[in-house]
């Protein structure tokens, strides 16, 4: 055989691993989904989503995880945004002033670690400042931890969406006379459609993190009325209720984990939308 006989005879087995691996992908979701709405829908009703847990909601009494869902918002709402005031600086500055320097190298370095630690260390770390600084369980304490576990994923994700901007735009822009800080604005209109869609799974992610707030936010059946109190989140609310002897509880649990995924499935599919539509006037 010679060689372009093996080179095609490796492309279309590649190909076909591929076609493989995204079909095995894709039953894996299917059978996840294909529970999830089996063993949720049962449970789901407008009380569950529309109202807090009465006192004997996990001995199977009425009520729902309407704080829950409200208090998973706040979370990965105020967290998104907190990660965002400091992912969005430091990437700027690696592509218009660090460039390829040994500092952009140890910064993205930093990043990729930080991916990698697992969100239960973060709710440790969460913990352990807590403790330092005198903070109780709450949601601002919730939200620091969120920010840390979503700040490389947003960073990482903005970073790359900014290498794809053209060299030559960003010469261009330079040679007519702009400095590197005026051409901050060029970066930020051309990437923003990657900007909202890393915002976008950011937020996807923090709302379904259940580990790293597990110590720092606390658990509470109330909504909360401001930064200092503990709030809930659907992760936990779901964890608590499958733990529950009773059958309606578990079956609300599946129900939670239903609402949870329809979330986030909403919040991936409005990333893309918004990431077609606001990338029609970008330059590739």
């Amino acid at each position: 055989m010679n060689r372009e006989k093996r080179r095609k005879l490796l492309d279309k087995t590649m190909a076909w691993f591929m076609r493989l691996s995204m079909a095995g992908s894709a039953v894996i979701l299917a059978l996840i989904l294909g529970i999830i709405i089996w063993r949720g829908l049962p449970g789901l009703s407008l009380e569950l989503i529309t109202k807090p847990p009465e006192g004997s909601f996990y001995l199977g009494g009425g009520g729902g995880v309407l704080n829950a869902i409200l208090g998973s918002l706040y979370l990965a709402l105020g967290g998104t945004l907190l990660a965002a005031l400091l992912a969005v600086p430091v990437v700027l500055f690696i592509h218009t002033y660090a460039g390829k320097t040994r500092l952009a190298t140890w910064l993205r370095l930093t990043l990729d670690v930080m991916w990698g630690i697992p969100s239960i260390v973060y709710g440790a770390f969460g913990f352990s400042l807590m403790i330092l600084v005198g903070l109780r369980a709450s949601l601002l304490a919730g939200i620091i931890t969120l920010a840390f576990v979503v700040l490389p994923i947003l960073a990482r994700t903005f970073d790359e969406v900014l290498m794809l901007v053209p060299k030559e735009l960003r010469e261009s822009t330079l040679s007519l006379g702009t400095t590197r800080f005026e051409m901050l604005g060029m970066l930020l209109r051309q990437t923003l459609p990657g900007l909202v869609t890393a915002l976008l799974l950011a937020f996807g992610r923090a709302i379904g993190d259940g580990a790293s707030v597990l110590f720092t936010a606390g658990y509470t059946d109330r909504i909360p009325e401001s930064l200092f109190e503990p709030v809930a989140s659907l992760p936990l609310a779901i964890f608590f209720q499958l733990s529950a002897p009773f059958k309606e509880v578990q079956a609300r649990a599946y129900a939670s984990a239903l609402i949870l995924t329809v979330m986030i499935l909403g919040i991936s599919l409005l990333a893309q939308v918004i990431s077609r539509r606001l990338g029609r006037n970008v330059i590739r």
